[in-house]
């Protein structure tokens, strides 16, 4: 599984740690260095089930530096799409990616469901 985090975030810290204690084999990749292309995030998105919103990272403060909460409902897709894959501070993480099923954010409840 792909796990796509930023080290300095404590949540994905805090789900590392998780993944780590029950031996689940990850594949680590930091949202920093290489930012998830559009593609990425369109199969990404479409496999989760979720709201694009639920991509954004909306208490980060580029978010709120670009005013995206008011901007966000009159752009496309596409354009959301192209904005998240230009700022990797943009994405809500972690993102855990498996063959089937796409996790944003850390819920413990949820990933225990799920894994």
């Amino acid at each position: 599984m792909l796990f796509v985090c930023y080290e300095k975030c404590s949540t994905c810290r805090k789900a590392q740690a998780w993944l780590e204690e029950r031996k689940i084999p990850i594949e680590v990749r930091d949202i920093k260095g290489q930012n998830p292309s559009a593609d990425e995030l369109r199969r990404w998105w479409e496999m989760s089930g979720l709201p694009l919103k639920k991509f954004f990272n909306t208490s980060g403060l580029v978010y709120k530096e670009l005013q995206l909460k008011d901007k966000l409902p009159a752009m496309t897709e596409d354009e959301q799409l192209q904005l998240l894959s230009g700022n990797g501070m943009l994405v809500k993480r972690p993102i855990l990616v498996g063959d089937d099923f796409v996790l944003v954010g850390f819920r413990q409840q949820e990933w225990e469901q799920r894994l």
